[in-house]
């Protein structure tokens, strides 16, 4: 049976989703999750999203932020999503599933472009937490390092990367490594980011030359 603090805390729950009007705005204009207006307000701040782009989106399931980028590249330009569960089709989208922590998925994402340089890699991804905070934080910069590594690789010169963290144990480090990488980084907490959550996202804008070795 479940206690009567976790029936309390899933009714807080309930009633925090039902009444958020992200939530509602998301009901009303056809999004299958609230977390479109994060990367809507990301997008709006820093204009990242444009015709004819070429866009990867990690951490894809359930598809919001991919429906967004569809709707506002139209009908020009390339989305590729990548998640480990699967979803329900966007048109315009092409969908792989797969762990992006395994080489193989990642070679499958690498096929798919072809060799085409990417403008924007957008990263939505987080671990199944433990509860562990030192554990939770390495597999979260685990999966940081990981997109930071792969638009490292793919992105155009001018290209940016978004990418979702936690802040407390690891996040400096994950700023650090931005700025290892990009002319310009931006933290920014969306507010459709809840006020109780840890999340906030860190975007790098124009890669670094990289030395010669």
């Amino acid at each position: 049976m479940k206690s009567s603090k976790s029936k309390k805390v899933n009714r807080a729950w309930l009633h925090d989703h039902l009444t958020d009007p992200y939530v509602k705005l998301a009901q009303k204009e056809g999004y299958r999750a609230r977390a479109a207006y994060k990367l809507k307000e990301i997008d709006e701040t820093l204009k990242l999203v444009k015709p004819g782009q070429v866009v990867v989106d990690l951490g894809a399931a359930p598809g919001a932020w991919s429906q967004y980028l569809r709707r506002k590249l139209g009908t020009t330009g390339t989305i590729i999503a990548l998640d480990l569960l699967d979803f329900e089709p966007v048109d315009g989208v092409t969908f792989l599933q797969g762990d992006f922590r395994e080489d193989e998925v990642t070679a499958s994402l690498e096929a798919e472009l072809a060799g085409r340089p990417v403008d924007l890699v957008v990263s939505d991804m987080a671990p199944n937490l433990s509860g562990i905070p030192a554990s939770d934080a390495a597999r979260i910069s685990h999966l940081v390092e990981l997109a930071v590594e792969f638009a490292t690789r793919h992105l155009r010169p001018e290209g940016a990367l978004v990418c979702k963290v936690f802040h407390g144990s690891g996040y400096s480090q994950l700023v650090a490594l931005f700025k290892q990488h990009f002319r310009v980084v931006k933290p920014i907490k969306p507010k459709a980011s809840r006020d109780r959550s840890a999340e906030t996202f860190v975007v790098g804008m124009g890669l670094k030359a990289r030395r010669s070795e």
